[in-house]
């Protein structure tokens, strides 16, 4: 369906804004954009597109988590990464006007919203800060792979599951108790470890305040789990 500015919540509307691709456009060339873009609801286990489909849109999640994974020669599943509500994906893909690499499956309910590379390029044609725009999108998505690449090098399995768990945390101080809201081995396939790994992970961050019941996560102190991931406080 058609997703009008007004159609959209006010927590979409601030998702949206807070995109590094579009926080520097104006109102209007937003609106332009949006007024062409259709929002989808699947659920779980639905595949918005599957590897060799043509690329011809960009996805930004508004709800849920999307797994992006290829499928090799075997046949066995690899997990390229999970994309949660708020972040993009497939925009380097539609610039490279080919075919998607990977397949995206909605790995809980999700709502997405789509945008065409026809839509986009018009909006490029009406205001060149859109193709700046998408290059910074781009530039911050390469760093994000590199520090992920970065830690996957360097930290150890209990902390890259603290990383996780920090990100599912508010800022600031204090204690913290939420649902994961992955299944555990697609938590432990995105962060490159096994199911057991992962078991053992949670098990070496009981010390410093992190009990796990089922898929109850409880830190109670959230310093000390920052301390333990070597990860500077968010920004508030």
């Amino acid at each position: 369906m058609p997703a009008q500015l007004a159609d959209l919540s006010p927590r979409d509307s601030a998702l949206l804004r807070n995109l590094p691709l579009f926080q520097q456009l104006a109102e209007p060339v937003l609106a332009s954009l949006l007024a062409t873009a259709t929002v989808r609801t699947v659920e779980r286990g639905t595949d918005l597109f599957v590897q060799g489909d043509p690329a011809d849109r960009f996805y930004i999640v508004l709800e849920g988590w999307v797994k992006l994974y290829r499928i090799n020669r075997d046949g066995a599943e690899a997990v390229v990464t999970m994309v949660n509500a708020g972040e993009s994906f497939a925009e380097a893909a539609m610039f490279a006007q080919g075919n998607f690499p990977v397949c995206a499956q909605a790995v809980t309910d999700v709502r997405a919203l789509s945008i065409t590379s026809q839509a986009f390029a018009r909006c490029v044609q009406a205001d060149v800060r859109t193709a700046f725009a998408m290059l910074g999108s781009l530039s911050m998505r390469l760093r994000t792979l590199v520090q992920q690449i970065e830690q996957l090098q360097v930290q150890s399995a209990p902390q890259r599951v603290g990383g996780f768990l920090l990100k599912l945390c508010p800022a600031g101080a204090g204690n913290a108790s939420f649902m994961l809201p992955l299944e555990k081995s697609l938590v432990a396939r995105r962060l490159g470890i096994q199911p057991e790994t992962f078991s053992r992970a949670l098990a070496k961050l009981r010390p410093i305040g992190v009990e796990v019941q089922g898929a109850v996560v409880s830190v109670s102190d959230i310093d000390a789990l920052r301390e333990f991931c070597q990860e500077e406080p968010a920004e508030a």
